[in-house]
């Protein structure tokens, strides 16, 4: 029973709402009888027939999933696999609610709505059925029972909800999935209030000229009936208001009107008038309609492309499921809202879901200018015709009007019933496309997964639209960012590419309420842990790669060098907007000398805006800005832009100098009058300078010990090559002036490493691999090359003790070979965490510590008396730091990360790519392994790197 407070103020904000309307045309009055969302529920009483909590009368919020609420028990919908499970849980939900009506209602039509009930869901007002059982779980459906009602006085609410359909259709097309399944009331429920003259239902077709058609479902319509149509800007423009007669009894009617000076909708500027319709009899108002709506022109052009305003689009997606950890399919506007931002952050301008999602994201996706694909759900098995005629309906009805919504998609991977293809049509005014997410239908190709060699045949003169409703999957680290550059730069080569949507857009690890212990978030291994964000939107480093190379500007590649005249060439990559509606900023920024030995950050040296010449889409210009004085006095060169709404779209950057100059910038030398020096001693040469001592193994050329005045610094068991042999031929111990030498020459892949120790105890290594045929033995002749996965230098050093890493260089993220972009040229710093990307839920630290970082030139591994710095003078060094912990929860073939050489921490030229759930083989170039050829009189690869074992005191 619902408390007698909350009781008596529903009844006063109905009340309230109609007395307003008193003398003007009634809006067909929405009042919510549970909360408007999972973070604002209201209580119902609920019995639940199995599982938790079962068997007693109790008490339940509604909106939410029964699961969150502790009852009944999780299913996930790959059971019947993966999981092996007979079959999943079928428990049940009745629900009783009691609410008023008031006296002078009687004269109206009262409808109750529902969100969305999983599965099949039996009303019944004061005892009495409101209609047929609803099935199906993701449609908001709706009943009159005016006819039931007790008006002046309480109503009994009774609904009865099956988590198992007994349409077996349902339960094949809904719930054997690959997805959380939940049951209960997981949307809000509300009455719908309406005078007994009405306007049903409008759906619109509103175009980029100004001009729209509306079909209007109609009732009671009398004598002398017209209905008057106005536009209103959401900044307070004005329109001229049209007219139109209404036949008496009329049940269907079309109009048609045109407005000047409007603004159309697209993803770039999503401009949104209010549509008002006011039916009025005699003179007199009746009823009124608001709608939101934005004017675009669809057309859907075979064998060429998809147009919006008479631009051929191309869609930046991802596939997105209504879901929060707490909630289950039970969210808010405030998700909504959040995730719709984070999408545009990204740089999307498209998402596609596998069931209609809430009506508030699709009111966000209308806000913020994002193409949904809107789909019936059918997750590789359809709904029979009958009942999916009934949903298709519900789903065109409720979303028809959003200028967001530009396709429809009948079920998904299989999940489609061509019966229903027709019924889109006869809903929907705009004559949107219906596809058949995965297939090659209609004219339209939505291949899944396509590899980057598609076939000369299907995608470079193909036949169809190209345009992959899911490509680029995200389980663990794996997919989004990874191979993106590559696939996206392919695929836009296709005159008849459309764009494509990555999988997916969350890990859906869901709060376990029936579990006790630390551990309560579940993703059922690796099958839910699909996304580029956290459950709670925890940002992954995909996450900068697409914002990077989806951006709508995209630098041409240069390297800063003493000729740099502050000009880049820059190409328009938006749909609709000239860049000279973005705004640009240049920052130089300078680090102080001793900043990794202290707790300072970078500072602005000098700043200014920068000018955008008129930039088409498509164009390619140049942008140029007046290089200061001051210029190369500093680190990075850092360009920000924002578009025309002020948000962000990227920050690129660039190092002003080269590794060398940060080397002997940021290193610490000092002055000291003793000399360095080298004693040997049995298998051992030591070498000494101030408080630094490093011990090296004469018959391995390895590092035994480095000790200074307060510690033994554990690094060790290297410089051990990666991705070639070596053997040791000979060591060399000399004295080069106040500077001990001792070089290692090897046969094999390695020629030679010269380890240099100061006399303040700065330690450097010069290395040179692959110096000439001779020398590269065990690598067939003149040739060392096909199939290089990593390539570079070893150690060993515990993870014990270590706290933090800052250096210069990319970051924050870790990279992958195929994953590079996203991250920016900086100081930066992060703490030790062992976080596991995608698995780690009840502590996803982002970024993770541990992995490659690229193109780093100085860093401090922070390890408490342990800690040491390094110092390169080597252009493009990735380094390793300790190997990420592998899932312990994926299923086989899940292939969380490539293997990791030997050893801790890394210095190497090559690094592996990430894969997808496909080989590598199946990706880009940047995903292939290295090609490496050394010739008779090369060179050879040098890195010279400087060692920092100092106890330096950071302040």
């Amino acid at each position: 029973m619902l408390h007698k407070n909350t009781f008596h103020s529903f009844v006063i904000v109905a009340l309230t709402a109609f007395s307003a309307l008193n003398g003007f045309a009634q809006q067909t009055d929405k009042i919510y009888l549970s909360g408007k969302d999972f973070e604002h529920p209201v209580q119902w009483d609920f019995y639940c027939t199995g599982g938790n909590n079962s068997k007693t009368w109790s008490k339940i919020n509604v909106p939410s999933q029964w699961e969150l609420e502790g009852f009944g028990e999780y299913t996930y919908g790959r059971w019947y696999k993966e999981l092996n499970q007979k079959e999943p849980s079928k428990e049940e939900g009745l629900y009783k609610y009691e609410f008023e009506i008031p006296a002078d209602y009687k004269d109206k039509d009262i409808l109750i709505a529902f969100g969305g009930a999983m599965t099949d869901t039996e009303v019944k007002v004061n005892g009495k059925l409101a209609g047929e059982i609803h099935q199906g779980g993701f449609y908001e459906f709706k009943y009159d029972i005016t006819a039931l009602l007790n008006f002046g006085a309480k109503n009994v609410l009774e609904v009865h909800v099956w988590k198992h359909s007994s349409n077996n259709t349902v339960n094949a097309a809904e719930r054997k999935t690959d997805w959380w399944l939940f049951g209960g009331i997981y949307r809000p429920v509300w009455l719908e209030v309406s005078p007994k003259t009405q306007i049903q239902h409008i759906a619109v077709n509103p175009k980029m000229d100004g001009s729209i058609s509306v079909d209007m479902n109609l009732k009671n319509i009398g004598k002398n009936a017209t209905v008057e149509a106005t536009l209103k800007g959401l900044d307070g423009e004005k329109f001229a208001a049209f007219s139109f007669p209404i036949k008496a009894k009329s049940t269907k009617e079309t109009i048609a009107a045109q407005w000047k000076n409007v603004k159309p909708w697209n993803t770039e500027t999503p401009n949104l008038y209010d549509l008002e319709l006011v039916l009025k009899q005699n003179g007199t108002a009746i009823h009124k309609v608001e709608k939101r709506i934005g004017f675009r022109t669809l057309e859907f052009k075979k064998k060429d492309g998809i147009y919006v305003n008479g631009t051929k689009i191309i869609m930046k997606g991802i596939n997105r499921h209504s879901f929060w950890p707490e909630g289950g399919r039970s969210t808010s506007k405030r998700i909504s809202v959040l995730d719709g931002n984070l999408l545009k952050d990204m740089n999307m301008n498209a998402v596609r879901g596998h069931y209609p999602p809430d009506e508030h994201f699709l009111e966000v996706c209308d806000s913020l200018g994002l193409f949904v694909l809107n789909e019936l759900a059918g997750w590789q098995n359809s709904y029979d015709t009958k009942l999916g005629t009934k949903l298709v309906t519900e789903m065109v009805t409720r979303d028809v009007n959003h200028p967001s919504v530009i396709i429809w998609d009948n079920g998904n991977e299989g999940g489609w019933n061509y019966d229903v293809d027709k019924v889109f049509e006869d809903n929907d005014p705009q004559k949107r496309i219906v596809i058949h997410p995965w297939a090659d239908f209609n004219g339209w190709d939505t291949h899944h997964y396509p590899t980057y060699l598609t076939g000369m045949h299907r995608f470079n003169s193909g036949e169809n639209v190209f345009f992959p409703t899911e490509f680029m999957h995200g389980t663990y680290d794996n997919g989004h960012g990874a191979a993106l550059e590559d696939f996206w730069t392919r695929y836009k080569q296709s005159p008849l590419f459309a764009g494509g949507f990555m999988w997916a857009m969350l890990d859906e690890a869901v709060f376990r309420s029936d579990w006790k212990g630390d551990t309560k978030f579940d993703s059922k291994g690796s099958l839910a842990a699909d996304g580029i964000l956290g459950p709670h939107r925890e940002k992954e480093g995909s996450y900068y790669t697409v914002k990077e190379v989806w951006a709508p500007i995209q630098f041409a590649t240069k390297q800063i060098t003493e000729s740099f005249d502050g000009a880049f060439l820059v190409t328009n990559d938006y749909l609709f907007s000239n860049l000279n509606s973005c705004t640009m900023e240049y920052k130089v920024l300078k680090s102080d000398a001793n900043i990794l030995y202290t707790n300072t950050v970078p500072a602005t040296l000098s700043s200014g805006k920068i000018d955008i010449p008129s930039i088409e889409p498509g164009e390619t210009r140049k942008i140029k800005f007046a290089v200061p004085a001051n210029f190369f006095e500093g680190d990075v060169l850092s360009i920000t832009a924002n578009d025309i709404h002020g948000a962000a779209i990227y920050t690129w950057t660039w190092p002003i100098h080269k590794a060398q100059f940060y080397a002997n910038k940021f290193l610490v030398a000092k002055t000291t009058k003793a000399k360095a020096t080298a004693v040997q001693t049995g298998n051992e040469v030591t070498l000494k300078g101030s408080d630094i001592s490093v011990t090296l193994d004469k018959t391995t050329g390895e590092i035994l010990s480095v000790k200074n005045a307060t510690s033994v610094i554990p690094l060790t068991n290297g410089p051990r090559p990666i991705g070639m042999k070596a053997k040791l031929k000979e060591i060399q111990v000399v004295q080069e002036g106040e500077n001990s030498v001792c070089t290692v020459l090897y046969s094999g892949g390695l020629h030679s490493i010269k380890w240099t120790m100061h006399p303040d105890g700065r330690f450097k290594m010069e290395l040179i691999a692959l110096k000439n045929a001779e020398n590269a033995g065990g690598f067939d002749g003149a040739y060392f090359e096909d199939k290089i996965n990593a390539f570079g230098i070893t150690f060993s050093f515990p993870e014990k003790g270590v706290t933090g890493m800052k250096w210069f260089g990319r970051g924050p993220y870790h990279v992958w070979k195929n994953r590079i972009k996203g991250t920016t040229y900086g100081i930066w710093e992060k703490e030790y965490n062992t976080t596991i990307t995608g698995e780690s839920f009840e502590n996803l630290v982002y970024p993770e510590f541990k992995g490659y970082h690229a193109n780093v030139m100085d860093a401090n591994l922070k390890a408490g008396a342990s800690s040491f710095k390094v110092f390169s003078e080597s252009e493009n060094l990735f380094l390793r730091v300790f190997t990420p912990d592998l899932p312990k929860n994926g299923f086989p073939g899940s292939n969380p990360q490539p293997a990791f050489p030997e050893g801790d921490i890394s210095f190497m030229y090559e690094i592996p790519a990430m894969r997808d759930f496909k080989p590598l083989e199946h990706q880009g170039p940047e995903s292939q392994a290295t090609n490496i050829r050394i010739k008779k009189g090369d060179d050879g690869i040098s890195m010279n790197l400087w060692f920092d074992f100092r106890a330096l005191t950071e302040k």
